[in-house]
């Protein structure tokens, strides 16, 4: 499979994503054994938030792992701008670790970028990683601007990773963000990195390009949709899926190797930006 390499840490480039999931109590077996199957197939990154369902994907992701050697997982997890101050992100992180049964987290990411000035909100994840409570620590939603700003506060060359929207449809990143990233060797990770949405599902899945790609390595149009994402260099996916078949097909996309020539074929028909886009959220 293919590795990122991560705070020092080589990673498999597809992890398994938790939006959405520990919402609703009837699904939680299923999408329990969704997270245990994509462990075992081999995804070691687990990324998660404070603000899915308030807590209860970070719940979940805790029940999921609670019988696991820990250091055998990537545990990432992300705290509200809002709770990114000096006195409250020990608070929120305090309570991440509860809920997801550990004393430390690999990853702590700023979700997104709020009131609060960088300069404070780095210093506190300075000092989580004093005390032992984070490995490393990135940012998600951060556009070149956002981390050009980061780089000049102190510390925030000890960024290592940035979260942001990146798939064959959201494909703003590949303009600048992504060869940004790359020339200061700073992983992304992308999250949603298939299509959203059952109309824009079904216009991809009836590309023919996707579909003899997918013919030729004997898998689907959503499984060459994620590779596409990972043959990028530094670049980790995070799928997320309550489906455990789902959760080991996703997994299996990280061993796909593409061609050359399917490399050039999905970039022409899925070409680059030729300007700056603003960065897509979701």
């Amino acid at each position: 499979m293919k590795t990122v390499r991560i705070n020092g840490k080589q990673l498999p480039s597809i992890g398994l994503g938790t939006w959405h999931m520990g919402d609703q109590i009837g699904q939680r077996p299923q999408e329990l054994a969704a997270l245990q199957a994509g462990i075992s197939a081999g995804a070691s990154v687990i990324d998660t938030a404070e603000m899915y369902g308030n807590g209860r994907s970070e719940k979940l992701v805790g029940e999921s792992i609670s019988n696991m050697q820990r250091d055998s997982l990537y545990l990432i997890s992300k705290v509200l701008p809002e709770n990114a101050s000096a006195k409250r992100l020990p608070q929120r992180l305090d309570r991440s670790l509860m809920a997801l049964g550990t004393d430390y987290l690999d990853l702590y990411l700023l979700h997104w970028r709020g009131t609060i000035p960088l300069s404070e909100t780095v210093q506190a994840l300075e000092d989580a990683k004093q005390a032992g409570k984070i490995r490393g620590w990135g940012v998600s939603n951060f556009d070149v601007a956002d981390l050009q700003e980061l780089l000049s506060v102190p510390h925030g060359e000890n960024v290592s990773a940035n979260e942001v929207l990146f798939n064959l449809q959201n494909r703003g990143p590949l303009f600048d963000l992504l060869p940004w990233q790359q020339q200061h060797q700073l992983p992304l990770i992308a999250y949603s990195p298939i299509a959203q949405g059952d109309q824009l599902g079904g216009q991809l899945r009836q590309n023919k390009i996707l579909q003899t790609i997918a013919l030729a390595h004997q898998t689907s149009v959503f499984t060459i949709m994620l590779a596409w994402v990972v043959d990028h260099q530094q670049v980790l996916a995070i799928p997320q899926t309550s489906q455990r078949q789902h959760a080991l097909v996703n997994v299996a996309a990280g061993k796909i190797q593409l061609t050359d020539q399917e490399r050039r074929q999905l970039a022409a028909a899925f070409p680059t930006p030729t300007r700056k886009e603003p960065l897509a959220v979701l």
